[in-house]
């Protein structure tokens, strides 16, 4: 195993490109992950691992086609996208989902949200209710950010994520023979505890602006979870929380 010290080194390098710069990441075609239980989950789930750094010693064995690295504290602290890191942090191919493969009977459908960790937090929350696809519309935050990674909690590796424009989602929801509903603050919109949502799409839009017109108009119908006259809004993943546990009942 190669023990790197300098911050030039190509790995150290790749890495830290991986964890700050999103263009690099989809050039690439790799994002960077952080911690010894992220890489167990890895490795279950078959990710493809381009490359392993440890602040030390392996903690556990990897299989030996894997590249692994080692580097002393502060190089680690240096590559590390968290704070106070022990890592390891390791590369992780970009594996490219495919629309329209496999059937789908149930869609989660965020637009234009922007955070990170509520992006991460609605593919996690996706993965443990058996959603079939989570799909990003707009502009939503990148699925690779390290925030957004983190935030699944190994989710990343499980669930089913496709990115794709509005036009692109009415079709992919006819295909696969889905209602599709947004959730809105309006008069004609349905309460949720009303309505049936086996073998729905259901789209969520961002805290401050709520689906765009565009998207809306696509919808075949609109629904609203009750809230106290008083409250304006949900956050988004406590709303697609919301959404995904009537969705799975």
């Amino acid at each position: 195993m190669e023990y790197i010290t300098s911050r030039k080194n190509r790995i150290i390098t790749h890495l830290k490109e991986l964890s700050t710069d999103g263009v690099y990441r989809r050039q690439t075609g790799e994002f960077v992950c952080d911690g010894e239980k992220m890489l167990r989950e890895a490795l279950v789930f078959g990710a493809e691992i381009t490359c392993i750094l440890w602040g030390g010693e392996p903690v556990f064995k990897i299989p030996e086609s894997i590249r692994q690295y080692s580097c002393p504290p502060d190089l680690m602290q240096y590559v590390s996208p968290l704070k106070n890191s022990a890592g390891p942090v390791f590369g992780v191919k970009i594996q490219s989902a495919e629309a329209g493969v496999n059937k789908i009977t149930s869609v989660i459908v965020l637009e234009n949200v922007q955070d990170p960790g509520n992006v991460g937090t609605v593919i996690r929350t996706a993965d443990a209710m058996g959603i079939g696809a989570v799909i990003l519309a707009g502009d939503c935050a990148d699925i690779y950010n390290p925030k957004t990674v983190r935030a699944t909690m190994g989710g990343i590796f499980r669930q089913t994520v496709f990115e794709m424009g509005c036009e692109e989602l009415r079709s992919y929801v006819n295909l696969n023979g889905l209602k599709l509903y947004g959730a809105a603050l309006s008069d004609s919109a349905e309460d949720i505890r009303k309505m049936n949502l086996k073998g729905a799409a259901v789209a969520i839009g961002s805290e401050g602006r709520g689906l765009s017109e565009k998207l809306l108009a696509l919808c075949d119908g609109q629904l609203i979870i009750p809230m106290r006259p008083d409250c304006e809004s949900l956050n988004a993943a406590v709303a697609a929380s919301i959404v995904m546990w009537e969705m799975s009942r």
